[in-house]
């Protein structure tokens, strides 16, 4: 491919969505595309300062705009570090997580206003818009029972029901505004049967990406 080729996975808690975008950056590797691998909130040294901040269960206390406005500087930091030089060289690059859960968490679960999001938001991505976003979709509390094993739950996951079915309703809302570019996958109880359903719609993607170049 002559360009890169950006592709990020969203979804609530406990969707899968790290396991399966894993799964994705092994298989491509392995068939010899050039792609890297990320994740927000962190991907660079400052990204992962920013992390260990917003996740933190215990020692700080955050705001809604303070957080915010983490979320944003490690984008921004992401952004000019890493996605864009690797998309330039015409890598294939997977993100778990990107602008769309800002919408999604801070937007609809935090109830913040969306256009102060968006002016935000477009300063911190500089124009950068996804190739493909699949949105990993489950029930709430299928969700949060699955990310909440093992006692580990973050700051994130720790809040009230209400909130996480506001965000998810929120990523559904973003899917329908989106269709071209959002594609939402049901998960199901085989992490096989799941993968296959994204593995098509990239496979799909990958293709048309490459006729086009």
């Amino acid at each position: 491919m002559k360009e890169g080729l950006f592709i990020t996975f969203e979804g609530p808690e406990g969707s899968g969505k790290s396991t399966q975008s894993r799964r994705l950056f092994d298989d491509l590797a392995g068939k010899g595309h050039d792609v890297i691998y990320t994740a927000e909130p962190g991907g660079t040294a400052l990204g992962e300062c920013i992390r260990s901040i917003i996740l933190d269960k215990d020692s700080v206390r955050l705001g809604k705009k303070a957080e915010l406005f983490l979320f944003e500087a490690d984008r921004t930091q992401h952004v000019e570090q890493l996605i864009l030089p690797a998309l330039n060289s015409g890598k294939i690059v997977i993100c778990d997580r990107f602008n769309t859960a800002t919408f999604a968490y801070q937007g609809y679960g935090l109830d913040m206003d969306k256009e102060i999001i968006k002016t935000l938001d477009d300063i911190a991505v500089s124009g950068l818009v996804p190739d493909l976003i699949l949105l990993m979709d489950i029930d709430v509390e299928t969700g949060l029972g699955r990310a909440g094993k093992g006692g580990s739950a973050d700051r994130v996951e720790k809040r009230d029901l209400e909130f996480h079915e506001k965000v998810r309703q929120g990523y559904l809302s973003l899917a329908k505004e989106d269709q071209e570019t959002i594609k939402v996958i049901e998960v199901t109880e085989d992490i096989d049967q799941t993968y296959n359903l994204v593995k098509d719609v990239v496979n799909s993607v990958i293709e048309r990406h490459t006729r086009s170049g």
